[in-house]
């Protein structure tokens, strides 16, 4: 190679290699860059994060998914407490429908743009957050509440979205269902439908917080979680697994409260000064309301049959409305046989109930949805929506019905049938004949002590474990079958079917030796010692419908008394709504006892001011009896419909 080649050459070889250097990364540049944009060429769908700004210049943290192309198309508007980043990314994907969660599959779908929205003073958006913030008025002297914010933000939306219709729907379950019903109070006009799904309505009747005046005690982990900061908060840390010993140890609710510092929450404070259905929940109970308001947008309200968190306002609400539909085109009640909020997930079974497939799923493809289309989508057809679609859980199939219920003392097309406790544990539709009420068949008694109360599941029970949580209300009830402090009235085996449809209503006469008492009663189905078709069914208790009661409030809710002792007096009080047919060889069963631990707090058996700082002292062994007499009859009031 000639010399000036062999230089021409060397140099390259050198300008390669320094270039080569040139382009690698230096060892000193950090590895997080100052900015990283992730390629979203390949999504189906635009997210967009924007603050929403309210009529006190508040600004909300609001997350919209807008389908790629979408164009003049209907908007799905959840309002949350519960993060509004985490509940519009179920997954990293850059499909829509794997992105939101399971309920709006059926509407990613279709073109819908999906709106998720923290509440005011949750997660990204700004102001303070109260638990469940009243309607301006008396318990709120701002100018702003979840009613219009929820105004504000739909007037927002269909300014400042340009791929919409200007037509918006609400939906969500629970928290987010009370956040729609909050909307439905004077409604925006471009809010032109609405699914409330379990919705928080009533906290002291029975949704959350109480069960006519017992104390749910599952709520110390939610106020925990929920208000301890703006973001994600966490479960209360326990002494032990067993929370049958860590509630008893501890005392009143009171002292379990100090102990887990939820006295520095101002609404756990709030709870325990407020322990009677004052105004503090009249002012609050939507269902009341709601009774006041003009319909202005049609509204499905959806409730599972064994809702065990909010389990009162559905159908109350349903109730409430029901008699202004006068053409029965705007108010809706779904009643599917779920847990709470299963209607947004797999709805095929709930603990050993085996369905005819995802009812859930078949609920949101064939009926939510077209309702939604029908009146959010520009030309869609009318919905063959049928104003009560509600589950037969004892004949395993779904009921297209006209009204509800079918069966109550006014206006139904059925009447109850009281079915009496007798005797020798017998259960009947013939009143008892024993007269003298001092007599030994006058009444059946047991000794509730609270230092050993009943457990409301076989322990051990951890609130943790989610499993058990979520299906507790169709939990075997021969885990407390026999024991001394549980009475058990049974009806011989059926020969012909019994339906009932609507509220049961338990008429208990009872007398305790304490000043004051709980009062727990059961309607439960036995099914027959063998089941061929599902072995593990053989003589299962599953509860039908079942609540409880503070007797301190039997004359008024308001305003608690102490009962006179050993002195037989009425407690009446609904059970939850139920659409069930006992089977021919099954027997119906009703339990009678006077705790139900730890989901509810123990009554002291003892009249003190506030069961909440109830003392040890307080906390006494008492007779409890129940009577089924003349004149003393206990009975359940059952909304049977004949099958004929």
């Amino acid at each position: 190679m000639a010399p000036l080649c062999k230089r021409l050459w060397l140099a390259s070889i050198v300008l390669s290699l320094w270039c080569l250097a040139a382009a690698q990364t230096s060892y000193s540049t950090p590895d997080i860059p100052a900015k990283f944009n992730p390629p979203k060429e390949n999504y189906d769908y635009e997210r967009r994060e924007v603050m929403v700004p309210m009529r006190d210049g508040i600004k909300l943290h609001t997350v919209i998914l807008v389908p790629r192309g979408a164009k003049n198309s209907p908007m799905i508007l959840v309002r949350t407490p519960y993060d509004a980043n985490a509940r519009s990314e179920r997954t990293l994907s850059p499909h829509m429908v794997a992105t939101v969660p399971q309920w709006a599959e059926v509407f990613a779908k279709d073109g819908y743009l999906c709106v998720f929205q923290d509440v005011r003073g949750k997660y990204g958006s700004e102001g303070d957050y109260y638990m469940t913030r009243p309607l301006r008025g008396p318990l709120n002297a701002t100018d702003t509440d979840n009613s219009t914010d929820a105004y504000d933000t739909i007037d927002w939306l269909v300014r400042n979205v340009p791929e919409s219709n200007g037509k918006v729907g609400m939906l969500g379950s629970s928290y987010e269902g009370f956040t729609v019903v909050m909307a439905l109070v004077n409604p925006h006009p471009a809010l032109k439908v609405a699914a409330p799904m379990s919705p928080m309505v009533d906290g002291w009747m029975g949704d959350d917080w109480f069960h006519y005046g017992a104390f749910r005690q599952t709520n110390f982990d939610y106020l925990y979680y929920q208000t301890t900061r703006r973001g994600r908060g966490s479960a209360i840390p326990r002494e032990g697994y067993d929370d049958y010993d860590n509630f008893l140890r501890a005392g009143s609710g009171e002292d379990y409260a100090k102990a887990a510092g939820l006295d520095q929450l101002p609404f756990w404070r709030k709870i325990a000064e407020h322990p009677a259905y004052d105004e503090f929940w009249r002012g609050q109970a939507l269902d009341r309301i709601m009774s006041t308001q003009p319909l202005k947008v049609p509204t499905m309200w959806i409730q599972g049959l064994w809702d065990q968190e909010d389990m009162w306002g559905g159908i109350h609400c349903y109730e409430a409305m029901e008699l202004k539909d006068s053409t029965n085109t705007m108010n809706f009640l779904v009643m599917g046989p779920w847990r709470h909020s299963q209607v947004n997930y797999d709805g095929t079974s709930l603990g050993p109930l085996k369905w005819r497939g995802d009812t859930a799923l078949q609920f949101r493809s064939e009926v939510l949805k077209p309702f939604f289309d029908q009146y959010l989508k520009d030309g869609a057809v009318k919905a063959a929506t049928p104003p009560v679609l509600i589950y037969n859980t004892g004949e395993n199939h779904w009921e297209r019905l006209e009204h509800w219920p079918l069966s109550c003392n006014h206006g139904c097309p059925s009447k109850p049938k009281p079915l009496y406790l007798n005797a020798e544990h017998a259960l009947s539709f013939s009143a008892p004949a024993q007269r003298d009420l001092t007599s030994r068949g006058a009444f059946d008694e047991y000794v509730s002590d609270p230092a050993k109360p009943v457990p409301y599941i076989p322990r051990p029970v951890s609130f943790a474990d989610r499993e058990k949580w979520e299906e507790w209300l169709v939990t075997d009830q021969r885990s407390v079958d026999g024991r001394t402090d549980v009475l058990t009235y049974t009806t011989p085996v059926l020969t012909e079917p019994l339906r009932i449809s609507g509220a049961p209503v338990a008429n208990l006469v009872a007398s305790t030796s304490g000043t004051d008492s709980d009062w727990v009663v059961k309607l439960i189905d036995v099914y027959p010692d063998v089941v061929p078709s599902q072995p593990e069914m053989g003589g299962y208790e599953l509860p039908v419908s079942m609540d409880v009661f503070r007797g301190r409030y039997r004359d008024s809710v308001s305003e608690p008394k102490a009962i006179a002792p050993n002195t037989p007096l009425v407690y009446k009080f609904r059970l939850p709504t139920t659409n069930h047919v006992f089977q021919p060889g099954h027997r119906i069963m009703v339990q009678v006892q006077s705790s139900w631990f730890p989901l509810y707090d123990r009554n002291p058996q003892t009249f003190v001011p506030n069961v909440f700082y109830a003392q040890p002292k307080d906390y006494v062994k008492a007779t409890q009896r129940v009577y089924h007499a003349v004149g003393a009859t206990s009975f359940i009031e059952l909304p049977t419909v004949s099958q004929k």
